[in-house]
This record gives structure tokens, sequence and C-alpha cells, in this order.
């Protein structure tokens, strides 16, 4: 019993996210803390999945998990970025730049403070923070 109980003390929890879904059974997370942000990024978010944060300022880390075996195509991913926009300082801010790229290329360096990624092959969406209709 011993065992169990200290095994699962070192299980990390799993992240604090808001969900959505967008048409084409597309989901969409957004970390709710840094913490929560580490673990969606890197522990949660498969390599073939997109990751998303706005530009230059303090925001949710926002992974959208595409459909089986479907690639999303522009407007999905305009929508994921808008999402990430939403859930950052930038919400009020207009036209926002969000950085997106694939979740294999979103990594950690040693001793970094929690929230804190490198990304490599950064491509960036031009939109307007808002969240699907459908939420």
């Amino acid at each position: 019993m011993t065992d169990r109980l200290e095994n699962s003390r070192h299980r990390p929890e799993p992240p604090r996210v808001w969900v959505y879904t967008l048409p084409g059974g597309h989901r969409v997370m957004a970390g709710k803390t840094d913490a929560d942000n580490d673990r969606l990024s890197l522990k949660v978010a498969g390599p073939n999945d997109w990751w998303f944060h706005v530009r230059g300022m303090p925001g949710s880390h926002v992974v959208l998990v595409a459909a089986e075996g479907q690639m999303p195509d522009r407007s999905t991913l305009n929508q994921a970025a808008a999402i990430a926009a939403y859930h950052s300082k930038a919400r009020g801010g207009g036209v926002v730049a969000v950085s997106g790229t694939l979740a294999r290329h979103v990594t950690k360096l040693r001793g970094a403070k929690p929230g804190t990624v490198q990304i490599r092959k950064e491509r960036i969406f031009k939109v307007r923070p808002t969240l699907p209709e459908s939420s």
C-alpha cells in the first residue's frame, strides 16, 4: 500500500486547461498556469499537434490536436491562434501576432522558468483575439 501511495505522489498532475472544439473535430487546449503550460506543451502535445503562443507577452500555451489523420487547414490554424491571443495579455489589442509551430519543435532549456520554452520553425499568424462561437 505504501509503495503505491509513494508512486502516486511522483506522477505529475494532468494540466488544467480550457478545452475548445473547432469545426472538423479539431480540439484546442489552452493552459491555465505556467506549470500547466509546461505539461501541456511538453508532455500532452503530440509531435504532430500544433503549438501556439502570443508573441512578446505573457499568455497561455495553446495546443491544437488535429483530428485523426487530418492536417488542419489555414482557417483552423487561424482559429487556434486566435484562442492563443484571447488567452494572453494581448486580448484587447486588435490584431495580434501569434507564433505557431508543430509541437515537436517546442523544447525547454534545462533550468528555465516554468512556462518558458524555445521554438523552432516558427510561423506567424496575425489574428484578432477570439474564442470559437460554439464555446
